[in-house]
């Protein structure tokens, strides 16, 4: 089956995701905390820590363990599934497009769609802890999965350098 291209079908791809994903040794139902895969710092354009639960049986979704060092922030960037970040401890505010949100633990963060957004750890002594769940993995394999990276820049920033992909 064709991920994308003039050859993909969405009748095929439909039919393709089963009624029930099977685990297994290689994609259990429990994933321990200590087996999270740290993504490389490399792919990670900020201070942040990105661990994936990447073992788990799931299909459409993707879920990782974001860890925001104190007084410090994600990147400013965008991409074409949503995401909701639950805060499992601290304290900070989110900048999305124009809007600016506070948040601390037991909140969720919402990030629509291709919106330029921001995460900021506004302890100087705590980190940030975020259970990050994104539909990442379904439009990936609709093959129209995007993510946009400005590194720390702000807002005016990002817009600015990306303008030509914006007119």
């Amino acid at each position: 089956m064709a991920e994308s291209g003039p050859d993909f079908s969405m009748a095929d791809f439909l039919g393709s995701i089963a009624d029930v994903v099977r685990p297994s040794t290689l994609r259990p139902v429990v994933v321990r905390a200590a087996e999270l895969e740290t993504l490389p710092a490399a792919q990670v354009h900020n201070p942040t820590t990105l661990s994936i639960a990447g073992k788990l049986p799931t299909a459409t979704f993707e879920i990782f363990r974001q860890t925001i060092p104190p007084g410090l922030t994600s990147d400013m960037q965008r991409h074409h599934h949503e995401t909701v970040h639950y805060v499992i401890s601290g304290d900070g505010h989110s900048e999305v497009e124009d809007e600016t949100g506070t948040w601390s633990t037991g909140d969720f963060v919402y990030t629509p769609p291709w919106t330029w957004h921001r995460h900021y750890n506004d302890s100087t002594e705590h980190p940030v802890e975020f259970l990050t769940i994104e539909n990442s993995r379904l439009l990936n394999a609709l093959g129209v999965g995007r993510r946009q990276s400005a590194g720390l820049a702000t807002l005016a920033e990002a817009r600015a350098r990306f303008k030509e992909e914006t007119s």
